[in-house]
Formats: C-alpha cells, sequence, structure tokens
C-alpha cells in the first residue's frame, strides 16, 4: 500500500483490517480524496449496519455467502501487496549479504592508523586481524638493498584465494603505492594499495614506525611466486618479498 495509491484499502479500512502503518498511510491520503471520502463513508454506514445485527443461525450444511465482490478485490489486492513488501525486504537482505561475502572474497585493503597520523598499530581492543595474521599466516621478510624497504608478508590460505598481510618499514613519501601478488606465469595480481605520507614509514622524523595492512587475492598460495611492493604510476619495484 505505501508504494501505490491507497484507494483499494478504503474496504478493510470501514471494517477495521489494516494494518497500523497501512492504516495511518490510509488516513494521511483520505483528507485529499474525495472519491475516498465518499465511498469511506457508505461503507462505515455498511459497518454499523453489521454491527447491530445479531448473529444468526445457520443450518449445518448451508454454503457460506460470499462477501462483496468490491470488498474482496479490496482485500486480495492488500494481501498482495503485504506479499510483495515481504519479498522485497527479503531480496535486500540477501543483497546485503552477499556484499558482506563479496567483501571478504575480495579481500579489500585497508592502512592502520595511516590516516589518523599517531600509531601503525589499531587501538587496544579494536585489532581488525591485520596483527594476528602477520603473528599465525606463512611470513616470509625480505629487505631491498637498494631502496633500503624492509617488509614482511604472511599469506594465509581461504577458500577464496589467500589473505594477505604485510608490514612496511623504511619507506620514503610521497608515494602511491599497491601491493602485488606476482603468480608462476609471471602474471600481477593487485593485493592492495596505499599511499606514503611525505615522512614515510620507519625514518627519522616519521610519526610511524611501520606501514600495516591486509588484503587479499583470488590465487591461491601455491600459485603465488612472489609479493613486489610498486609505485603506482611509474611502476617502480620498491621491495620484493618471494613467497
Amino acid at each position: 500500500m505505501i508504494a501505490d495509491p491507497p484507494h483499494i484499502d478504503v474496504g478493510a479500512y470501514a471494517l477495521g483490517l489494516l494494518e497500523e502503518p497501512d492504516r495511518r498511510a490510509f488516513e494521511a491520503h483520505l483528507p485529499a480524496c474525495p472519491s475516498c471520502h465518499d465511498e469511506l463513508g457508505t461503507l462505515r454506514g455498511i459497518a454499523r449496519t453489521l454491527d447491530g445485527i445479531a448473529p444468526i443461525a445457520e443450518p449445518a450444511d448451508a454454503m457460506p455467502v460470499p462477501p462483496e465482490p468490491a470488498v474482496l478485490s479490496d482485500l486480495l489486492r492488500h494481501r498482495a501487496d503485504r506479499r510483495r513488501r515481504h519479498r522485497a525486504a527479503r531480496a535486500l537482505a540477501a543483497a546485503a549479504a552477499g556484499v558482506v561475502l563479496l567483501g571478504g572474497a575480495l579481500g579489500t585493503g585497508f592502512t592502520l592508523g595511516a590516516d589518523r597520523g599517531t600509531s601503525a598499530s589499531p587501538p587496544a581492543g579494536q585489532d581488525d586481524g591485520t596483527a594476528a595474521l602477520l603473528r599465525d599466516g606463512r611470513r616470509v621478510s625480505a629487505t631491498d638493498a637498494g631502496t633500503g624497504v624492509t617488509g614482511t608478508v604472511a599469506v594465509q590460505q581461504k577458500a577464496w584465494g589467500s589473505r594477505i598481510g604485510m608490514e612496511l618499514s623504511r619507506v620514503r613519501g610521497p608515494l602511491e603505492c599497491e601491493l602485488v601478488a606476482v603468480d608462476r606465469r609471471g602474471d600481477a595480481h593487485t593485493v592492495v594499495g596505499w599511499s606514503v605520507p611525505a615522512k614515510g614509514y620507519g625514518l627519522p622524523g616519521s610519526p610511524q614506525p611501520r606501514l600495516a595492512l591486509q588484503g587479499g587475492t583470488a590465487l591461491r598460495p601455491d600459485e603465488i611466486a612472489r609479493f613486489e611492493v610498486r609505485t603506482i604510476g611509474a611502476g617502480r619495484t620498491l621491495l620484493t618479498v618471494p613467497a
């Protein structure tokens, strides 16, 4: 009823059959609709007449008297509208669940504390799982002699691929970077991207000793040959970590 004109609810309203939201919507509609107002006056007269009539005993084998066609149409349309709204609610719930699952499968990455300018680790009691991943996942560390960047990558196999956690330090900014997983055919698969502030991470004057982040890839751990930290745009490799 909310999505359609409420003219169809006149009979149901006169008989007191509307649910509370539909009743309020119909009452809001009624003052601006002369046709509904006139029809309601007629139906209320019938309802009052019916209220004053005592029940009449019927023979046991008597057939039930069908309701007036207009009232029956009213009630059937009202029930159909209610079912349609329930189906829409279920569809929205299913879509929301799908978004949650998709988000987990894609492993959208994020930085820890990079936008707060205080600490690269989350506050106590608010760990997003990156610390546990770096602690419990299969870890490999490396340092690039040319750039001085050092980092650790942890991998955890999932049904949808691999969950990836990384700690990065001694990187100079400002830069835009990405972590890519290179498969055994040499194809690169982006895991997560981020920006490095001007003062960098883990350098003299840096407000943060390291950058900790996580992401994901559809590749299984055994399909990954190595990880590379690359600059976005220039495509320069800052660090290579073997898988």
